[in-house]
């Protein structure tokens, strides 16, 4: 079974102080070399830089080491996740502080399942490369409806009113959740330099989250103009004393804004973690 898709991002630093943050996700800093995506390095010089954020492990979880992890959702004080590879994918609710998995709907072949969001009563799962948005009611995993897509499907996210979704590319789609239709797009870039393989999505205070597939960096986005406004640098984030040589990528973002805590994971690993921000040095 597929580990991990074909593809790279390259990300470059550069090092500049930081001004100021305010608290764990305040106003950006100044200490960023600015991340390239696919296509090439941005402007050198120091003013133009992206601030960067570097972080601290409030407190670690277990975390099941064969869930595939796609997606990550804080939703009423529970945790739900998304799964992927065809035959093993699913959505599940998760005890936080145990791991442990409460209850778990499987996602048939040939689907591989991929971001899930949670809005009113649904849960929505995407899939990778099927074109298959398939809806849940949250509270019971009973699958209620479908939708069809166009092209591939990576992450979701919801900012209250519509759903959020990355297919891997630099572009970010707004979609109706009533019918899946696409309701706009942005580009992403770093001072004009497009950012591509956006992969699993998080809302937090106003911005879009998302993890760069293939790195331990998460772009902070303006949904607004697409541009990113800062980077947080999760390198080293998952210990060697943690590492079996089995874990994949870092993916998996959930935010509970009642609490404000943020959640990190990886496909493969063991930790889930919750995490706060400070500057780099």
């Amino acid at each position: 079974m597929r580990r991990s898709r074909t593809a790279s991002v390259v990300i470059l630093f550069g090092t500049v102080a930081f001004v100021s943050t305010a608290g764990a996700f305040g106003a950006c800093g100044g200490d960023r070399g600015a991340a390239s995506a696919a296509n090439g390095d941005t402007t050198g010089t120091v003013a133009a830089r992206t601030p960067t954020f570097r972080f601290e492990v409030v407190q670690s979880y277990p975390h099941d080491p064969k869930a595939f992890t796609q997606g990550l959702v804080w939703h009423e004080d529970r945790m739900f996740e998304s799964t992927g590879q065809v035959g093993s994918s699913n959505i599940r609710e998760v005890e936080l502080n145990t791991g442990r998995v409460i209850r778990q709907q499987d996602l048939e072949a040939p689907h591989f399942g991929e971001g899930i969001v949670l809005l009113g009563d649904k849960l929505i799962q995407i899939t990778w490369t099927t074109g298959k948005a398939f809806v849940y009611d949250w509270k019971t995993f009973k699958r209620t409806g479908e939708f069809t897509y166009d092209g591939e499907g990576w992450g979701l996210t919801t900012d209250g009113s519509a759903i959020i979704m990355s297919n891997g590319t630099s572009a970010i789609v707004w979609r109706d959740p009533a019918t899946f239709a696409v309701q706009k797009t942005i580009t992403v870039t770093d001072h004009g330099t497009p950012v591509s393989q956006l992969n699993e999505l998080e809302w937090v205070k106003g911005e879009i989250w998302a993890n760069i597939w293939q790195s331990e960096q998460i772009a902070r986005i303006d949904p607004a103009t697409g541009n990113v406004t800062g980077w947080i640098d999760l390198k080293g984030i998952l210990p060697s004393m943690d590492r079996t040589g089995n874990e994949d990528v870092m993916n998996g973002i959930a935010y509970d804004a009642v609490r404000d805590r943020l959640f990190v994971t990886g496909k493969l690993w063991s930790k889930l973690y919750e995490i706060t921000l400070k500057q780099r040095s």
